[in-house]
């Protein structure tokens, strides 16, 4: 599955989803976790906050999570619609830790807002390709 850490150095989630200038975007699987991109996102000049929300929705529309510092309710509710979870996780966790942690969850017995995720992510990507993470 992919999933997306915003982030403003490639490091450390330390950025509102709202505000974030980049995701970085990760394949994990039961036997770890590799870096697909670095998906900046583009400045815009007086972008209202529906056209912010938008652009990062479109970053991430292939992503199963996304680990943000902060959400706000609108922004948390059309992240939902699009079947990707949002995770909020303390300002400035390592990217690194996380990626352990979940790793760890999918290895052993994931809690249940994991797994729920995951069924429905098998249930989508049923049709073949890589959407159902298990190539690795």
């Amino acid at each position: 599955m992919k999933v997306a850490f915003a982030t403003d150095d490639g490091n450390r989630v330390n950025a509102h989803f709202g505000q974030s200038p980049m995701f970085a975007v990760y394949n994990v699987t039961k036997s770890g976790a590799s870096l697909v991109e670095l998906r900046k996102l583009p400045a815009v000049l007086n972008q209202d906050e529906a056209g912010k929300i938008d652009s990062r929705l479109d970053a991430v529309s292939d992503c199963t999570l996304i680990f943000i510092m902060q959400i706000g309710a609108s922004a948390a509710a059309r992240v939902t619609r699009r079947k990707i979870m949002p995770v909020k996780v303390p300002f400035g966790s390592p990217i690194e830790e996380q990626l352990k942690r979940l790793v760890e969850m999918l290895q052993g017995k994931p809690p249940m807002w994991l797994a729920k995720v995951l069924r429905a992510e098998e249930n989508s990507g049923s049709e073949g390709g890589e959407a159902n993470g298990t190539h690795g």
